[in-house]
């Protein structure tokens, strides 16, 4: 078994995490909905405000072959702010090997180390990755549902504020 280092990503790795972004995808059975683009995700990590971190699993080559794309959301009834990772993913031939627990575990780490109280995420139900994370002690929400806006919804909610703007 190989050395895992997890790091923060460097402007070389965006090839590689959009790869495995589009990787991703696949797995999730939607390869057709991801529009990622080296140049989006670049400005989204290292442009003039970032928003967006990742961090990634290195081997002794220093070639990702896992990341983790994160964000800062804030809890108001905690008063503080936590992680939110929206994307983890390690390459089939490098699972069990720990990246993926490294990974989290590294998030984990700026949590506490922040003074955040807690990083949340979400997954298909059918994933079976669910094991992996109970394991780790996370568990499901079970009284929260997630909800989205997206698409033709969104902008027929945008013009509904437009209009009460006036």
């Amino acid at each position: 078994m190989s050395l895992v280092t997890i790091r923060p990503a460097h402007r070389d790795d965006v090839p590689a995490v959009v790869a495995m972004v589009h990787e991703l995808a696949a797995f999730e059975r939607e390869p057709q909905a991801c529009h990622l683009t080296e140049k989006q995700l670049e400005t989204a990590l290292f442009g003039p405000q970032p928003a967006l971190f990742a961090h990634v699993a290195v081997g002794e080559d220093d070639t990702p072959y896992g990341m983790a794309l994160w964000f800062l959301n804030f809890s108001t009834w905690e008063g503080e702010h936590g992680i939110y990772l929206e994307d983890l993913y390690v390459r089939p031939q490098h699972r069990s090997t720990g990246a993926g627990a490294a990974l989290v575990a590294e998030l984990a780490r700026i949590c506490v180390e922040r003074g955040y109280q807690r990083m949340d995420w979400v997954m298909l139900d059918w994933n079976p990755a669910a094991s992996f994370y109970a394991q780790l002690g996370a568990e499901p929400s079970r009284n929260w549902v997630p909800y989205r806006l997206t698409g033709s919804a969104l902008g027929r909610l945008a013009e509904r504020a437009s209009a009460v703007r006036r």
